[in-house]
C-alpha cells in the first residue's frame, strides 16, 4: 500500500490544535511537507514546533491567518503556494456556536457561512493550479456526523456542514478528471476544546453536570468512548495518499458507530 507522501505539500487549516494538529502531525508522519494555518501566531510556532521530519528535505511552514478576513487569507495562501505549490489540502474550522436553528440570529448564519464555505473556497482556489499542475490532488474537508443525522441543539452548525458536504461533493465531479480527490471526513464525539465547549454548554443548559451530559453521549456510541484526535487524523492522512486514488466524493463517518444510518 502507497502510503508514501514525499514531495507532497499539505496545507492544514486549523492546524494549531486538535484535529487540525493531529492530522498535520500525521501527514508529517507520511513524508509531507507540511503548512499549518491558524489564527493565533503563538499556538502556531507551538504547533511547529511539533511536526516530525523523517527526511532531510522535509520543511514545515505556518500561516497566521483569519478564516474571516478574505482578503488576508487569500493572499497569505496564494503567497505560499505560489512559492510552494500545495497537493494536499485539509479544510478545518471550528463549528459555530450551539444552540436551535430557529432561534440563531441572521448573523450567526452569515458569520458560519463566511467562515466556513467562503474561506474553503477561497484556499481552494488559491491552491487549486497547483494540484491541477502536478496531476495529483487531494482535499480532505473535516466536517461532522451531521451530514447524514443533525446533532440537536447545533442548528446553525447543521445547516452549514450540510452546505460544506455538497459543495465537497459537487467538487469531487468537477475535479475528478484533474487526478484531485475530494473526500469528507465526519468526526464523532472527540476529545478536543470543541467537545469541551459542547459538554459546557449542555451543562450549563440543563443543569446537568459535564460527567452526565458525557455519560449520555456515551450511551449512544457503540465502542462507549470518545475518540481521540489521533483516531480521526488517521483516516485524514490515508486520504491523502496514493493508496486513496480511487476513493472520491464521500462522507466518511468516524464515530465509533453512533451514526445510525447508512
Amino acid at each position: 500500500m502507497n502510503l508514501d507522501l514525499t514531495g507532497k505539500h499539505a496545507l492544514v487549516c486549523g492546524g494549531s490544535q486538535g484535529i487540525g494538529h493531529a492530522a498535520a502531525i500525521e501527514l508529517a508522519r507520511l513524508g509531507a511537507d507540511v503548512t499549518l494555518l491558524a489564527r493565533s501566531r503563538e499556538s502556531l510556532e507551538r504547533a511547529l514546533r511539533a511536526l516530525p521530519s523523517v527526511h532531510a528535505a522535509q520543511s514545515h511552514a505556518t500561516i497566521a491567518a483569519d478564516m474571516n478576513e478574505h482578503s488576508e487569507l487569500r493572499a497569505k495562501v496564494e503567497a505560499t503556494a505560489s512559492a510552494h505549490p500545495v497537493q494536499i489540502l485539509v479544510n478545518n474550522t471550528g463549528g459555530p456556536p450551539g444552540g436551535p436553528a430557529h432561534t440563531a440570529a441572521l448573523d450567526d448564519f452569515r458569520i458560519a457561512f463566511n467562515q466556513h464555505i467562503m474561506a474553503a473556497q477561497i484556499v481552494l482556489q488559491a491552491v487549486l493550479s497547483g494540484m491541477q499542475t502536478a496531476g495529483y490532488g487531494r482535499i480532505v474537508n473535516v466536517i461532522s456526523t451531521s451530514v447524514k443525522e443533525p446533532i440537536r441543539n447545533l442548528g446553525v452548525s447543521n445547516t452549514i456542514r450540510g452546505a460544506m458536504a455538497s459543495w465537497a461533493k459537487t467538487l469531487a465531479a468537477e475535479l475528478g478528471p484533474h487526478g484531485i480527490t475530494v473526500n469528507n471526513v465526519l468526526p464523532g464525539y472527540t476529545k478536543t476544546a470543541r467537545l469541551e465547549q459542547i459538554l459546557a454548554d449542555r451543562s450549563k443548559a440543563t443543569g446537568k453536570t459535564e460527567g452526565e451530559i458525557a455519560r449520555t453521549m456515551l450511551a449512544t456510541v457503540p465502542l462507549g468512548r470518545f475518540a481521540e484526535a489521533t483516531e480521526i487524523a488517521n483516516v485524514i492522512a490515508f486520504l491523502a495518499t496514493p493508496a486513496a486514488a480511487y476513493v472520491n466524493g464521500i462522507n466518511v463517518p468516524v464515530d465509533g458507530g453512533r451514526t445510525l444510518s447508512l
